[in-house]
């Protein structure tokens, strides 16, 4: 594999034993999005000088006998909310074109401090509204397995520059399935971790909403450095009251298990959602690999509410969250964003916010007792078994203007994407989950959801550095 492919522990090692100079990293990655990043447009803003002079620091933090987890490693920040002081977010919206952060994010902060070098901020649509990586400020960002087709979004940008080799580490975010759906298009894998073992809070709003759906997380393309990159930034933090402590060694954990000691769940479509044929062939593929290495596989059944009900409770709780998303950025920028740029909001994230602010506060908290129900459902499955597979997508990646499908296997849909994505189940039962790659269909990357209860990231990190050791899987070499 060519060197722009080494992994983060790898690149760290080699920075921390005096072999590789972390300037040199820095700028082979920066001479590498120069001349690739139109191919998949995942990258907004590049911070050449800035990230040169953070590499040199690292240069002498190794020198004087520091040893860095994250030593010069290449790191691409997602365009929201993971913003970096005196750089340019757009956060996908035209009107912030120009919009400088004054502070930088307690995520950045921790991987800056373990050694990782920001060199830009990566694509996302407006607020992350969507599970397409498109926008007015720079365009679409398309995977590298074939660019006319989507990364998927919200963290469309991080996964592609990850899947393309322009970084080794990237950020991201999940409010319904923003991590592990471009994880999926991409073939990078992704963990949605557990409400709170990453802080996601801010002095403007610590609460985020009394029933959180939102998380941020990694994105790497081995397990293993996902596991690090898990290790920086977990943990308590003052400014996130649901923060919690991290008491696993995640690298540690994102090591192959034996595969007779699996035991895994397989639900096509979590009894809700209608599947590609050439999506579940792909995962199957990958999960018969792990059964002739000796894991036991069981298709199960999840006793869910109707898939109406779901729908209607995530768009209740959905909405209502961006809509708490847009108030803090109106204080934050300290004018009515809808207001005065209602010509430069894409229509349907304004939909959205109208929506979450027409919500009776009774029928918000009502949304609380068929997500219950939901929890319970996949809790079940969970506590008996050592994770639950599933699609993290329907379908391969699509194009960057196709209309959702209307029709998926056979069963008509409403054309939303919540019909394509998968993944936001998961955001209302707080289940973590790590997004594999399974194997290709036709060429394209399918992704495979690897779900366990509450705070067993340890343990889906085995279960991931097992899949990856049984069926591993590649990129575009260029």
């Amino acid at each position: 594999m060519a060197d722009h492919y080494r992994s983060a522990v790898e690149v760290a090692a080699a920075v921390n034993a005096g072999e590789t100079d972390p300037v040199e990293v820095v700028d082979a990655a920066l001479e590498r999005i120069e001349e690739r990043n139109d191919l998949t447009n995942a990258f907004v803003t590049v911070i050449a000088e800035e990230a040169r002079e953070r590499a040199r620091e690292v240069r002498e933090r190794v020198t004087a006998g520091e040893d860095l987890p994250l030593a010069g490693v290449p790191l691409g920040i997602k365009d929201l909310g993971d913003t970096k002081e005196g750089v340019t977010h757009t956060m996908g919206l035209a009107p912030l074109s120009d919009n400088v952060a004054d502070e930088t994010a307690l995520t950045v902060r921790r991987l800056e401090a373990a050694g990782a070098v920001p060199v830009g901020t990566t694509n996302t649509p407006a607020l992350g509204h969507t599970v397409r990586t498109v926008n007015d400020v720079v365009g679409p960002t398309g995977t590298p397995f074939d660019p006319e087709r989507n990364a998927g979004g919200s963290s469309g940008g991080s996964a592609a520059a990850l899947a393309d080799g322009l970084v080794a580490l990237a950020t991201g975010s999940d409010v319904g399935g923003s991590l592990r759906n471009p994880a999926a298009c991409c073939n990078v894998v992704s963990v949605k971790p557990t409400h709170g073992l990453v802080p996601n809070g801010s002095d403007l709003n610590g609460f985020q909403g009394h029933t959180p759906v939102s998380v941020r997380g990694p994105m790497a393309r081995d397990t293993r450095s996902l596991g690090r990159m898990l290790d920086v930034l977990a943990g308590v933090d003052a400014v996130d009251p649901f923060s919690v402590p991290a008491t696993d060694d995640y690298e540690a954990a994102a090591e192959p298990r034996d595969p007779t000691d699996l035991e895994l769940a397989y639900s096509p479509g979590l009894d809700l959602f209608p599947v590609a044929p050439e999506t579940r062939d792909s995962v199957e593929s990958t999960l018969d690999d792990l059964e002739t290495a000796g894991a036991t596989v069981e298709e199960v059944e999840l006793d869910t509410p109707d898939r109406h009900t779901v729908n209607e409770t995530y768009m209740t709780t959905v909405t209502a969250y961006f809509a708490e998303t847009v108030a803090e950025l109106n204080r934050s920028l300290g004018y009515d964003l809808l207001a005065e740029h209602a010509d430069e909001v894409p229509d349907r994230l304004r939909e959205i916010v109208e929506v979450g602010e027409s919500h009776d506060i009774t029928a918000y908290t009502n949304s609380n007792f068929p997500r219950t129900d939901l929890y319970r459902a996949v809790q079940a499955v969970v506590a008996e078994y050592d994770a639950l597979v599933c699609p993290t997508v329907a379908t391969p990646p699509l194009t960057h203007d196709e209309p959702f499908p209307p029709e998926i296997d056979g069963v008509e849909t409403e054309g939303m994407p919540t019909d394509w994505a998968m993944a936001w189940v998961f955001n209302l039962t707080g289940h973590p989950v790590v997004n594999v790659p399974a194997d290709l269909a036709d060429g394209l990357p399918v992704g495979m959801q690897v779900v366990g209860s509450t705070f067993s990231e340890a343990d889906l990190l085995g279960v991931a550095a097992t899949v990856e050791e049984v069926s591993p899987w590649g990129y575009p070499e260029a």
